[in-house]
C-alpha cells in the first residue's frame, strides 16, 4: 500500500508532500500504480527544483520513499508553485480514486512557521 500525506499551508500552497510504501498491484517494476504515484512526485520535486527562486527540500533516498517540502515563494513563484501543487495533488488523487485498494491519501492543512 502507497501512503501519500500532502500538507497545504492556510493560502491552498503546497507545503510538503511524503509518499511512503509500494502498491503491490503489480510484480517490481512493472507496477503500475506505483510508476503513476513515482512519475507524479519525482517530476513535480524536479521542476519545483531547477525554478530559480524556489526553495524546495526532499528526494526519494530509496524505493518506495519520496518526499519534498516547500517554503512559500514570493510574487510570480507563489503562481508557480499554486500550479504545480495543484498538478501533483489532482495527479495523486486520480491514482488513488483508481486504485483505493493500493493507494491511500490524505490531504491536510496548517500554517506555515
Amino acid at each position: 500500500m502507497i501512503t501519500i500525506k500532502v500538507v497545504l499551508d492556510e493560502s491552498g500552497l503546497l507545503k510538503s508532500c511524503d509518499i511512503l510504501g509500494h502498491a503491490g498491484a503489480g510484480k517490481r517494476g512493472n507496477d503500475i500504480v506505483c510508476a503513476a504515484v513515482s512519475v507524479l512526485a519525482r517530476t513535480a520535486l524536479s521542476v519545483l527544483s531547477g525554478r530559480k527562486g524556489m526553495i524546495v527540500r526532499g528526494g526519494a533516498p530509496e524505493r518506495g520513499i519520496i518526499a519534498l517540502e516547500t517554503e512559500a515563494p514570493e510574487g510570480a513563484e507563489r503562481d508557480f508553485l499554486a500550479a504545480i501543487g495543484t498538478f501533483l495533488v489532482e495527479g495523486l488523487h486520480s491514482v488513488a480514486g483508481e486504485y483505493p485498494e493500493n493507494c491511500i491519501m490524505t490531504v491536510t492543512k496548517e500554517r506555515r512557521n
